[in-house]
Order: C-alpha cells, then structure tokens, then sequence
C-alpha cells in the first residue's frame, strides 16, 4: 500500500531530496518547501521506496498537496 508525502502549507518547492527508486527511513528528508520567507523540510511519515514524485524545485504547491509516493 503506497504512503503519501504531503505538503504541510502552501509555499515554494525549493529543493527535491529524492529520486524515484531511492529507499528512505521514516523521518528522512524529501523535499525542502519555502513558506513565510522560511525553509522547511518536508519528511517521509514512513519507510519506504519512493515510488513516484509529483513536484520539481521552483513549483508553488496548495497545503496537502501529495508531493510523492512510498511503496
């Protein structure tokens, strides 16, 4: 069963951690969001395999917006 990585707020993509195929422990970093003139990381909420990506660096993205799947 996939898990999805969502976005917490509305910001800015700034970095893509991940690669389709890359394996990642719960907590690991997957993506870097700009929100109120901040970065924040965006975390895996469970091990895995990632399995598909949604996003790419520069991209403005809506609070919970899947940004990837885990398998």
């Amino acid at each position: 069963m996939a898990t999805e990585v969502t976005c917490p707020m509305v910001g800015k993509i700034v970095k893509v951690d991940v690669k389709v195929g890359d394996k990642v422990a719960e907590d690991d970093q997957v993506a870097i969001l700009e929100a109120m003139k901040m970065e924040m990381p965006i975390v895996a909420p469970a091990a895995g395999t990632v399995k598909e990506i949604f996003v790419e660096a520069g991209q403005e993205v809506e609070a919970d917006t899947v940004i990837a799947t885990l398998e």
